[in-house]
């Protein structure tokens, strides 16, 4: 049984201002790497409350958010009238799991660091896009283990930006580039996040 690192967070996860402005800026910096159309089907992986989503779905077709926290999608749903696109909702670990499904393009945020295997979950993005499909990944620059108070199912602290650009070049794509998209500030500090993008 997976347990659900964020039960107890769910209800107030928006509640950052940090946070919600984080993953904003990364919305908005996708939107700038990419001309996203309204014939476009996206999956958000990791997708949580759908912060990142929301910022995208008015944009495109349609929307799967896949998470494996059943409390995270329960805040998703109680919003899901008001995204802009239809949205299917999908609890599953991929780690564990593959979905038979296609995407034209994968966006995911700050949700990489809690994947053990990279190199196998770059591998499943790539055998889920179409050809042209991108992927558009934020996560942490490493940091020294500071960013996470508590234990969230954390598997790495950040990722150095050349080595994982390389993982997802060995896994198939192209064109990849690795940028800064926003700052989190926490503890009074700053952590840079950085946007991955790749094309299929």
């Amino acid at each position: 049984m997976t347990i659900d690192h964020f039960a107890r967070k769910a209800g107030s996860y928006e509640q950052d201002p940090n946070r919600v402005g984080n993953v904003q800026t990364i919305a908005g910096a996708i939107r700038g790497m990419f001309q996203l159309d309204r014939s476009m089907h996206l999956m958000d992986f990791g997708s949580g409350t759908g912060l990142l989503l929301e910022g995208l779905a008015p944009h495109v077709a349609r929307f799967t958010a896949v998470d494996v926290s059943p409390s995270m999608h329960a805040q998703l749903r109680a919003k899901q009238d008001r995204l802009g696109c239809p949205l299917e909702m999908i609890e599953a670990d991929l780690e564990r799991v593959d979905l038979d499904r296609t995407f034209d393009g994968i966006v995911s945020s700050m949700t990489m660091h809690h994947v053990r295997s990279i190199e196998a979950m770059f591998g499943k993005f790539h055998a889920m896009l179409r050809e042209g499909g991108f992927i558009a990944i934020a996560d942490l620059d490493q940091e020294d283990g500071s960013f996470h108070t508590e234990d969230t199912g954390v598997h790495h602290l950040g990722f150095d930006r050349t080595a994982i650009a390389a993982c997802a070049t060995g896994a198939g794509f192209r064109q990849v580039q690795v940028t800064t998209a926003s700052v989190v500030q926490k503890g009074g500090r700053g952590y840079p996040i950085f946007l991955l993008t790749g094309v299929r």
